[in-house]
């Protein structure tokens, strides 16, 4: 993926600007939220689309004390790029690069029993035992170890690799299931097993360093969640985690992302006229239409075909039939903006243009798909990378 420190010299077909600024504004929002626990800026799949590098260091900048990836490659681009803070990776399958990744120092979840015995093979011989943090299923459903017998087979198994000094047991956590829908009886329930499960944990000889469970929606809403740490990914970038929980502007974010492009067509066209694939759109009457040019192959949503608004020469326009692999049409009314009018996807919605949770409903998903699969045609340009002061 391109990533750039400053805005290019020369025009782009279309560009997706991050604010450095505002993305350490909103990790220090979230520090003051976090009451009192530190905070983990999650900053996988490419930092939910923004740029992981650039995105962890501002994160680190304003005080998160930790970094979170999903996958271990995503892990060691970290680490190849000199942050060498704490650095938890959880989504490991079978032969995965443990030996690699215990020499890395990276915080290793562990959610069940075959993790745990290949991190204890490939720590023996290593320069220091293997940070591993027990993740437990309190009902999510996906990764983590179930309670009762599982869980105690997995307490066990650790504390017997950490008095042979092959592990270290860091961390003990779990993952809401519905914490971005407030007063959902599975948080409640969830934060009580969890609480069950620490509880027995602790009680058998493990000492975390961390406990967590709160994640976005948690850290914004539900004090009581915080424990050690709160793990913060979708809010780092100014995105509310659903709208149940409140606007970004209600919760102190600012959107990190703008994605824009330069239109690359105006043109006149009579009433009648089809626009794109299989003529969704016919025009009503007399028109000018605008050729954006970044399409599906970019990240643009097709579901948003005949939904998706756009910010061009001031007013909201909205797609014109079908979005294509690399384009799609806007009506523009009659207006005759120039060839290279910069046409806003999305943005914070402070200028008036669109925001990510506007192009979310206009697809029927949710905003953190919207900036997370953005492509790698698009550049990101990213600007106030040095803290001010």
């Amino acid at each position: 993926m391109t990533e750039r420190a400053t805005a290019p010299t020369t025009p782009l077909r279309a560009r997706a600007e991050v604010d450095l600024a505002a993305l350490r504004a909103n990790v220090r929002t979230l520090r003051a939220r976090a009451s009192g626990a530190a905070v983990m800026a999650v900053v996988k799949s490419d930092a939910y689309g923004h740029g992981a590098v650039p995105c962890a260091r501002a994160a680190v900048e304003a005080g998160a004390t930790w970094l979170g990836t999903a996958t271990p490659e995503e892990a060691f681009a970290l680490r190849a790029a000199g942050l060498d803070g704490r650095v938890m990776c959880w989504l490991w399958t079978p032969g995965g690069p443990w030996r690699e990744a215990i020499d890395a120092g990276l915080d290793l979840g562990v959610s069940g029993m075959w993790a745990l015995r290949e991190i204890v093979e490939a720590a023996r011989g290593a320069r220091a035992p293997a940070r591993v943090q027990l993740k437990a299923d309190t009902g999510l459903g996906r990764n983590g170890c179930q309670p009762g017998e599982d869980w105690a087979a997995l307490v066990a198994e650790a504390l017997r690799a950490e008095a042979d000094g092959l592990v270290r047991v860091t961390g003990l956590w779990s993952h809401f299931a519905c914490a971005d829908e407030p007063g959902h009886p599975s948080i409640a329930a969830q934060l009580t097993l969890f609480r069950e499960m620490v509880a027995y944990a602790e009680g058998r000889g493990v000492r975390p360093e961390v406990r967590h469970i709160a994640n976005s929606p948690a850290t914004l809403t539900l004090p009581e969640s915080h424990f050690d740490l709160v793990r913060t990914g979708i809010a780092v970038y100014g995105i509310s985690p659903s709208p149940e929980v409140g606007s970004s502007a209600e919760l102190g974010l600012r959107p990190v992302m703008t994605l824009s492009a330069s239109v690359a067509l105006v043109k006149h066209v009579p009433g009648g006229h089809g626009v794109g694939y299989g003529h969704h759109y016919v025009t009503p009457g007399a028109t000018t239409l605008g050729l954006v040019p970044v399409g599906y192959a970019d990240g643009i949503p097709r579901h948003a075909s005949g939904t998706g608004p756009v910010l061009v020469d001031g007013k909201w326009r909205t797609v014109a039939g079908r979005v294509a692999m690399d384009q799609f049409v806007v009506d523009l009314g009659g207006d005759e903006p120039e060839a290279g009018t910069r046409a806003v996807l999305f943005g914070p919605g402070e200028g008036g243009e669109p925001t990510a949770e506007d192009w979310a409903q206009a697809a029927g998903t949710i905003a953190y798909e919207i900036v997370t699969r953005i492509g790698t045609r698009v550049p990101r340009v990213h600007v106030n990378e040095a803290p001010a002061g």
